[in-house]
C-alpha cells in the first residue's frame, strides 16, 4: 500500500470516529435541562439547551406553532402534527414538554418540542 492510500485510510476512520462521538449524549449527573421556566428561557436563551416546561398552551398562532404558558411568562413553541395526533389539547390542558431552545439570531426565543405529554 502506497502512502497516499495509508493517509486515505487514516483519514476516512478519523472521521468516522469523531462523527460517531458527535452523537454521543451524557445523561448522567448535572445532565438535566438547564431551564424549568420560560421566565428562565426568555431571560437566558441558550440555543439547543434541552427544557422541560410544565404549563398550558394557550393559543394556536399558526399551522405547527402554539403559545405556551407556565405562569411565569410565555413563549411560541413549535410542535409537529404528528405529536398532537390523537390528542385532545385545550388551553385548559396542563402538558409537560420536553424540547430544545431554538434562539435565532434578532428573533425571541422558540421552543422546539419533541415530545408532548398530557398531565392529569
Amino acid at each position: 500500500m502506497n502512502r497516499k492510500s495509508c493517509i486515505a485510510i487514516l483519514l476516512a476512520a478519523s472521521t468516522l470516529v469523531c462523527m460517531q462521538a458527535a452523537h454521543a449524549q451524557y445523561a448522567g449527573p448535572g445532565s438535566q435541562p438547564a431551564h424549568a421556566t420560560v421566565a428562565d428561557v426568555l431571560k437566558h436563551p441558550v440555543d439547543d439547551q434541552p427544557v422541560v416546561l410544565r404549563g398550558f398552551l394557550t393559543k394556536q398562532v399558526s399551522k405547527e406553532k402554539y403559545l405556551f404558558s407556565d405562569g411565569t411568562g410565555e413563549v411560541r413553541v413549535d410542535i409537529d402534527n404528528k405529536r398532537m395526533a390523537g390528542l385532545r389539547i385545550d388551553e385548559k390542558t396542563k402538558v409537560e414538554l420536553h424540547g430544545e431552545v431554538e434562539k435565532d439570531f434578532m428573533e425571541s426565543p422558540e421552543i422546539d418540542v419533541d415530545s408532548l405529554v398530557i398531565i392529569k
